[in-house]
């Protein structure tokens, strides 16, 4: 998957596009981009139709109108909290994939113990994995955080899968030498 390169004016407007979304989860209106990266609305006007372009930005008309990031635009700005460079393990019955890397984590339903699902974007297929498999994610870069599991759905267009958690750890400080 190829990243596409920001300069560094879009990178800071598509940033505050994201940040003021996922405030409002609503459109983004130009002015209010422009009043938090200190351009004129006319800047960010022109800033947005090349993100458009590149199919980061969705416009959405009316008079409730604005821009919304796409979920491109999340890649794009590797919002993903993990260093891109950073390999994230995904073992399928014990063995290794080879052409998948796990980009994001997120565990829903943490307020269910009984119902703990994880949410693994993977980048790569992830046709290979069947309901039931076991899955092992992990360990991430910063946490060192493994989940274990079993796969309980997936979503091939989005490459993600769901997984039943069965066991998760992430290993105590080791005392640095």
């Amino acid at each position: 998957m190829s990243s596409i390169e920001l300069t560094a004016s879009q990178k800071t407007i598509l940033t505050a596009l994201v940040n003021l979304h996922r405030e409002t989860e609503d459109a983004v209106k130009g002015e209010d981009i422009a009043e938090q990266v200190d351009r004129n609305p006319g800047t960010i006007r022109n800033q947005m139709q090349s993100l458009k372009a590149l199919q980061l930005v969705e416009g959405v008309p009316g008079p409730k109108g604005g821009y919304k990031p796409t979920a491109n635009a999340f890649d794009a700005l590797g919002v993903q909290d993990m260093d891109q460079e950073a390999e994230v393990s995904l073992f399928l019955d014990g063995e290794p994939v080879e052409d998948a890397n796990v980009e994001e984590i997120s565990l829903t339903s943490v307020h269910h113990p009984e119902l703990c699902r994880a949410e693994i974007h993977v980048r790569g297929s992830v046709r290979e994995f069947h309901e039931g498999d076991a899955v092992r994610v992990g360990p991430t870069p910063l946490s060192k955080l493994v989940v274990e599991g079993s796969v309980d759905g997936k979503d091939d267009t989005s490459n993600i899968l769901i997984l039943k958690i069965e066991s998760m750890e992430a290993p105590a400080e080791e005392s640095a030498h």
